[in-house]
């Protein structure tokens, strides 16, 4: 209708499954499934994942084999592997592993929250990001900094929208690759999604704005539609709709990969992720975790199906 907001004809999509969605498991994944995870989003399209994080192994237990996965991916010049890294030794240890393409840092919107994940103020973590994102470059890598609990902090509840642009602002200054808003807790809303892209990309003209929802209130879906909406060229998802993190609490899963595919596609927005394979991802990997994941599209039959002899 005349008036709707423009739809994107494309946006960039960004797994974060074998990290994000796996980090918050209590029953420990072997490496090898975590490869075959990953070779299994490859093989539905993803051309950017990120496969591990480089953080204290007692904090995180789940990703003490970060050296190891990223020893056994798969050589793919047209994928990029994204690691995490909260601190500059967690970036001098993906990149001596010589295979880690992009590091991913963080900084927070709130002390309360920066306290709880990293042991440092908003202040120092913004910092920190920025110091990242310039080891990454200075060893012929990129980095991309994530704002986390941007629509909402666990500890002190609602926060500023003035002052997450503020901070993307400050963060444009190390030229990262993107700037990501993440809803840590799932307690954002479109119409506050679209206002906060909004704001971040005029505050940071020329940085591409990164989304990245969890569905813990059922959300996260619609948010996703309202961040494209507003100028977000890149989504994070995860196979299946794992996700938490160990620092946030009552965080849910990540809104689930073939979700925001069957959605997007069937609006018309391309992701170059095959439908039909990242829910057989989603099926396998439900099979590995044991249980059904909360992934809505790998539990209905796939639409729209071709017909033989139709």
């Amino acid at each position: 209708m005349a008036g709707d907001p423009p739809v994107p004809e494309r946006i960039e999509f960004v797994e974060v499954g074998p990290r994000d969605g796996l980090q918050n498991e209590k029953v420990l994944i072997s490496t090898e499934s975590k490869l075959a995870l990953v070779a299994r989003a490859i093989a539905a399209g993803a051309r950017r994942i990120e496969v591990t994080s480089f953080v204290n192994p007692r904090r995180v237990p789940q990703m003490a084999d970060a050296e190891a996965v990223c020893a056994g991916l798969p050589e793919r010049p047209d994928v990029t592997y994204i690691g995490l890294v909260m601190n500059a030794r967690g970036a001098e240890r993906a990149l001596a592993t010589g295979r880690v393409d992009q590091l991913g840092a963080v900084c927070v919107s709130t002390d309360a929250f920066a306290m709880a994940n990293q042991g440092q103020t908003s202040a120092e973590s913004a910092a920190a990001a920025m110091e990242i994102v310039a080891m990454a470059q200075a060893a012929g890598r990129s980095g991309q900094i994530t704002i986390g609990a941007a629509f909402g902090c666990p500890f002190s509840g609602e926060v500023a929208e003035a002052g997450v642009i503020a901070l993307a602002q400050q963060l444009a200054a190390a030229r990262p690759a993107e700037i990501a808003l993440a809803d840590t807790i799932g307690c954002g809303n479109p119409a506050q999604v679209a206002r906060l892209v909004a704001g971040v990309r005029a505050a940071a003209p020329g940085v591409p704005v990164r989304v990245h929802f969890h569905n813990t209130r059922g959300t996260g879906l619609a948010n996703v539609w309202a961040a494209v909406q507003a100028g977000a060229s890149v989504v994070d998802a995860s196979i299946g709709g794992l996700g938490g993190c160990p620092f946030a609490p009552g965080a849910a899963g990540n809104v689930a990969s073939e979700d925001v595919v069957y959605m997007l596609e069937r609006a018309g927005v391309a992701t170059g992720i095959d439908l039909a394979e990242i829910i057989a991802a989603s099926q396998w990997l439900s099979g590995i975790m044991g249980r059904t994941l909360p992934g809505m599209a790998a539990q209905a039959p796939l639409f729209p199906q071709t017909i033989e002899g139709a």
